[in-house]
């Protein structure tokens, strides 16, 4: 019997860039023209996607969040959002000022509409149904108003709930499947184009910075609810390392649950605290995330030249910290979600769009376990405040 070899997603990806850039030497006219039609329909029915996406996610996670509705969850809503925006501006700061020396003169253009990118055969429309500020306001309307009046809501809840498992299943089922293919054709257009092997040295450069960037992170945010608890930091963030390593196995938050729980009571929080805590923050709490998107997306927007600033940035973070609610439930969900953010806010294309993907992708594993290992800071300053006060870690 023959075992099946399952590659995951990022191995993926990788092979599709690898095969992308091979192709783009060989490939003749007809085929890339091939690849760019699909690119072409792919990202219209993405963008045709993005509002529904934002619906689905994030009114469900409102009004799921409302229904337990209390000072503590309050607080600690209140500290993952604070959290998550504070890594993000961190991030473009850093980006900010070491990228441009790492970048140098680098320049990249458009794989699909930069001068020799392949041409599609044709287009199809797919007009979106409500533009990204629309979708944000009405999930916002039904997600408020689901937690307000439950009684009377429970119906429009459950449907909003469905809705939402539908976009994860196409998300699942049609997106992350074909996602591979449109990455190759980015990078087949990139290769014909002549622009890829100095946006891939570039790129390389600025994920071994975000990955220090993570670090740092954490090491704050523990530092930070030491002020809080009186615990040593960095035996705490010692303490979260089985948690972490077991987030970059899993690249899920949701799946590290258990784990992440189990360190948190062993850190010393109470285990009413962090029953609470833990499960809501690997919902909610996004800073890895965060920063990840924000760090490619500044490095983006230098080699192609786009003008931006800190205003723009403050802006951009503060609604991916609202917009990426709930996205964990889904691979990748954090860029997918922000896709629409990342159109409206800083003006990226659909091809910047695709190497935000791929750039995420890359990093996916490394994002969710900082965003769940930043879960215990969480949970030591929630802890102090309405529980008993955390008894140094043991180990």
């Amino acid at each position: 019997m023959k075992t099946r070899i399952k590659i995951g997603l990022l191995g993926r990806i990788v092979i599709a860039i690898a095969l992308g850039i091979g192709c783009g030497f060989i490939f003749p006219a007809f085929a890339c023209r091939a690849f760019a039609t699909f690119n072409a329909i792919f990202s219209a029915f993405l963008n045709f996607i993005i509002p529904l996406l934002i619906v689905g996610f994030v009114a469900p996670a409102i009004a799921d969040i409302g229904k337990r509705a209390g000072s503590m969850l309050v607080v600690t809503v209140a500290i993952a959002f604070i959290m998550t925006f504070c890594s993000g501006m961190i991030s473009y700061f850093t980006a900010e000022t070491v990228f441009p020396a790492l970048i140098g003169d680098t320049v990249y253009t458009d794989a699909q509409t930069g001068p020799g990118a392949p041409v599609p055969f044709f287009e199809i429309p797919m007009p979106p149904l409500m533009g990204v500020t629309s979708a944000l306001v009405a999930a916002f309307v039904l997600g408020f108003g689901c937690a307000m009046i439950p009684d009377r809501t429970a119906r429009l809840k459950g449907v909003l709930e469905d809705f939402g498992e539908l976009i994860k299943l196409i998300i699942n089922k049609a997106i992350i499947p074909l996602l591979p293919l449109y990455i190759f054709g980015i990078f087949l257009s990139m290769t014909v184009e002549g622009s890829v092997a100095p946006v891939l040295a570039t790129f390389i450069k600025i994920i071994a910075i975000i990955f220090v960037l993570h670090v740092g992170i954490l090491v704050l945010q523990y530092l930070v609810a030491s002020l809080f608890s009186g615990m040593n930091p960095f035996k705490a963030l010692w303490a979260m390392m089985p948690a972490y390593a077991t987030a970059l196995g899993t690249q899920s938050s949701a799946a590290t649950i258990p784990v992440t729980l189990e360190r948190v009571v062993r850190m010393g929080v109470s285990r009413d605290i962090a029953g609470f805590v833990v499960p809501l923050c690997a919902t909610i709490h996004m800073s890895g995330s965060a920063l990840k998107i924000v760090a490619c997306a500044v490095a983006l927007m230098i080699v192609k030249g786009m003008p931006f600033d800190a205003v723009m940035f403050m802006g951009f973070v503060a609604m991916l910290g609202i917009t990426i609610v709930a996205a964990p439930g889904v691979p990748g969900g954090a860029i997918m979600a922000s896709l629409g953010l990342l159109t409206s806010i800083l003006g990226f294309s659909d091809a910047d769009n695709a190497m935000m993907i791929a750039l995420y992708i890359a990093m996916d594993s490394f994002g969710t376990a900082c965003n769940i290992t930043g879960d215990g800071a969480i949970a030591q300053i929630v802890d102090s405040i309405f529980g008993r006060k955390p008894v140094p870690v043991a180990e």
